[in-house]
């Protein structure tokens, strides 16, 4: 007589476990009771006491062999885990009794507390565009969902034509990453060095981005007009400590600044440091994100809700703002440099392409410790696949960010000889967008290298994304990035030599002089 052990796996408590079991017994007892199955329930048990694994009770029922055959000389056991789901709501109002059950979050027009990064890894959610991004951008994208729950057809005509002022604080929201306690949520986020993956980090900070923009779109009764918002541009990051993956970890944001189609938004991520009390000393890493809102059905630009700040901070906030944004124009509509700033920049392009020059003609007498821009170039191409996309069907920002980051880390890993550490990155502008099914090619090198302070060498990296179309012959640059890394002190107390990175052609000379000078222009400024 053969045995088949089957369980059945109920996402609920020990009572509604056994409560179902009653209803579901009887069925079993009928449907096994037939002799045309060949089978009959000869036992039954309900198991709560599960592996750590397993976060749910076990009904397990034997079931006989009907056979006239002789006995064989041994038993086969199966085991089928059947989950039986059971629908529920998750609530994201700070008043919902069972809050604690699911991710602790208000409602998108309230100040909410912050989103518990951890919850989306154990109770996963079926919510579009799926489940393939961070536990964080899981759990923003459920919070999010809330603002799209009403449909479009209840909204009147005064909804999607009348604009209102909001503050700052309607929109501000806050991640909380509980590394110190959570095991799981760590890994996620460990590098190989035990470090945070500032690749998946800044990822996140995309994320976090967009649900701030759509909180600062919605009206008073958690509606929004039909609007696209996507990443303009992101602002220079600078890393102003390093950040540490086991202690806790907190990403606050808001809307700091509005035009007439356009929001800047404002985050913060902060790690406390041990031995000092100053809020200062705990700011990471600061970041502002550039939104622009599109209608969803002209694709033109639409207007958005208008801001007005309240506390002082927030006013200096909005100034700062301001300012970015004429200087972004500014630079847009400047002039051609004039003839004597002309000569100075082709005699710059000249003492650059020195060095190059001797390289290609006469390589045996090259320097030995400058390396061609060419010998340092690495690439990785993709497929753009539907899990990767946000809520308008497009690749999401922050996947490319990702993308961009982790291959210019290698790409200074195989430089340097050691593992690099980040710096910075720098301004950057979403040219075109990339759907889903887009040839995706990622071409990185090193560009140059600041050599100045022996114990810090700079090494400056640019990634650029093209999208591809085989079937158009096409290729078009959808975006720039340009990452600054540097290497672990004890590597170059070891004796690890940084070598210098020289263009060979007038077109990476100038290449090279646009970054130093943006470079420049940014140091000039702080």
């Amino acid at each position: 007589m053969g045995t088949k052990l089957f369980s059945v796996c109920y996402e609920s408590n020990d009572t509604l476990c056994a409560n179902s079991w009653k209803k579901l017994k009887p069925t079993l007892c009928s449907l096994f009771s037939n002799s045309q199955t060949g089978y009959c329930l000869n036992s039954t048990s309900v198991s709560t006491t599960m592996p750590r694994f397993l976060n749910e009770p076990i009904i397990s029922f034997h079931l006989s062999k009907l056979s006239t055959q002789p006995k064989p000389p041994f038993k086969i056991s199966f085991r089928d885990r059947i989950p039986c789901y059971f629908t529920q709501t998750r609530y994201f109002s700070s008043e919902n009794p069972n809050a604690q059950n699911g991710i602790p979050i208000s409602s998108p027009l309230e100040t909410s507390n912050p989103i518990d990064a951890g919850s989306s890894i154990r109770k996963p959610i079926s919510l579009w565009p799926g489940m393939y991004h961070s536990p964080v951008t899981n759990a923003l994208w459920e919070a999010r969902s809330s603002i799209f729950e009403k449909p479009a057809d209840s909204l009147d005509g005064t909804s999607h034509s009348e604009l209102i002022t909001k503050t700052p604080s309607k929109s501000r929201t806050s991640i909380l990453y509980n590394f110190s306690s959570d095991y799981i949520l760590r890994e996620q986020y460990r590098n190989p060095w035990n470090e945070v993956r500032m690749g998946k980090l800044v990822e996140d900070l995309d994320a976090l981005a967009g649900t701030i923009s759509y909180k600062h779109c919605c009206n008073e009764d958690g509606t929004t007009r039909p609007l696209l918002l996507v990443t303009a541009s992101v602002d220079r990051m600078v890393l102003k400590k390093p950040i540490r993956v086991d202690a806790d970890l907190k990403i606050v944001g808001a809307v700091t600044w509005v035009g007439r189609s356009s929001m800047e938004i404002q985050l913060e991520v902060i790690q406390s440091t041990e031995g000092t009390s100053d809020p200062s000393d705990s700011l990471a890493l600061m970041a502002n994100f550039t939104f622009v809102a599109r209608d969803s059905n002209t694709g033109k630009s639409a207007p958005v809700n208008q801001i007005s700040p309240e506390t002082l901070q927030e006013k200096l906030l909005w100034e700062e703002a301001e300012e970015r944004n004429k200087t972004r124009k500014k630079k847009r509509t400047e002039n051609k440099k004039d003839t004597e700033s002309e000569n100075r920049y082709m005699e710059r392009l000249d003492a650059l392409l020195a060095e190059g020059r001797v390289f290609c003609d006469m390589p045996a007498l090259a320097d030995r410790d400058s390396i061609l821009i060419q010998d340092t170039c690495h690439q990785n191409s993709l497929i753009c696949q539907p899990q990767q996309r946000n809520i308008h069907g497009r690749i999401f920002g922050g996947f490319l960010m990702r993308k961009a980051f982790e291959l210019a880390f290698s790409n200074a890993y195989a430089f340097a000889g050691a593992a690099p550490r980040f710096v910075e990155v720098d301004h950057v502008d979403f040219f075109k967008p990339v759907d889903v099914g887009n040839f995706l090619r990622l071409k990185s090198c090193i560009l140059y290298t600041e050599l100045e302070d022996p114990a810090k060498p700079l090494i400056n990296v640019e990634v650029v994304a093209h999208v591809t179309r085989p079937e158009l012959r096409s290729s078009e640059v959808s975006n720039k990035f340009y990452l600054t890394f540097t290497v672990r002190p004890e590597a170059m107390r070891d004796g690890l030599r940084i070598r210098n990175v020289v263009p060979a052609t007038e077109e990476e000379a100038r290449r090279v002089l646009e970054r130093m000078d943006a470079e420049n222009s940014q140091i000039a400024k702080s």
